[in-house]
């Protein structure tokens, strides 16, 4: 596991200039997202922001200094993540797969998944295929500890909606891990197409945002909410990781979070995943599934890189 051995921590200061570069980022209204957009739109790219509530987005968008611009986009409606991709014109350098919830009650899709599965790893699998002629650089997918959390993560490729034994921190263990399944997938595919384009993963460790405010447990709401104040970085801290993902040069495959004890904070680097979130076969197999749940396909990517 290799780690950052910069003398200074790395900060946005340190992202390359990214003028003349276009981003979009998931779930940008708040958060790690918001931050992410920030430090992208300050080092000069252009950035859109994918949100589900526009308005929402907008007054976000309006406090950033930079080029942005908001676009609608529901992760948990396949015909909004189509009408979406439907719509992107030109070149695309940067995808962030950002949004996501967690640990929230039982609850699905329009499309009748689970809503964290059908969220955080069905939505950005299809939006990330039907982009994908336009990406010319990296796509980054947040991914998250809890992949590796005591039980023992996995697929539950029998019963990936959980039906008759739901349980809130297992499905997000689930939606986390297949965002590491799917990152090695989309790697090897992206390889061997012969595309310059890199897939790599990434986590905030504990960043303080809306996330755990919807917790299904209101003793775990407590307890999230004590962390956020005493142990967890702020948002802006976080998003150094996925942005340390998308502008550092790093292998195909990559996973970024924190350095710190237990990755809840410190400055980004390489970290390690599960053993399970390493399996070739598993994360073919996944992406067999979602192919076939979220009626989308690999498709050729970009083939040269915009200089």
């Amino acid at each position: 596991m290799a780690k950052n051995t910069n003398t200074q921590p790395w900060s946005t200061s340190d992202i390359p200039d990214q003028t003349g570069r276009t981003a979009v980022v998931t779930g940008a209204n708040s958060g790690v997202g918001l931050a992410t957009v920030e430090g992208l739109a300050g080092a000069g790219a252009h950035v859109v922001l994918a949100v589900r509530d526009v308005k929402r987005g907008e007054t976000a968008a309006s406090a950033v200094q930079g080029s942005v611009e908001v676009r609608r986009l529901d992760l948990a409606d396949l015909s909004s993540v189509r009408a979406f991709a439907a719509d992107w014109q030109g070149d695309l350098d940067l995808l962030f797969n950002n949004a996501g919830v967690m640990n929230i009650p039982e609850a699905a899709t329009k499309d009748g998944f689970e809503m964290q599965f059908g969220t955080n790893h069905l939505g950005h699998f299809a939006l990330t295929n039907l982009l994908l002629p336009h990406i010319t650089d990296r796509v980054v997918t947040m991914s998250s500890t809890a992949h590796k959390t005591p039980g023992s993560p996995r697929i539950h490729f029998d019963n990936l909606n959980l039906t008759g034994e739901y349980n809130p921190m297992t499905a997000y263990s689930q939606s986390k891990l297949a965002s590491l399944l799917f990152t090695l997938e989309l790697q090897r595919r992206l390889t061997a197409a012969g595309s310059p384009v890199r897939a790599l993963a990434a986590h905030p460790g504990w960043a303080a945002t809306n996330l755990q405010s919807n917790d299904a447990s209101f003793l775990r709401r407590l307890f999230l909410r004590l962390g956020n104040k005493f142990v967890a970085q702020d948002s802006h801290t976080g998003a150094l990781n996925p942005l340390y993902a998308a502008v550092q040069d790093l292998p195909g495959g990559s996973f970024v979070g924190p350095d710190g004890r237990g990755e809840m904070r410190g400055t980004p680097s390489l970290v390690a995943r599960s053993a399970a979130a390493s399996d070739p076969a598993a994360a073919r197999r996944l992406w067999a599934v979602s192919e076939e749940l979220a009626g989308v396909a690999f498709p050729a990517p970009a083939t040269t890189v915009r200089a």
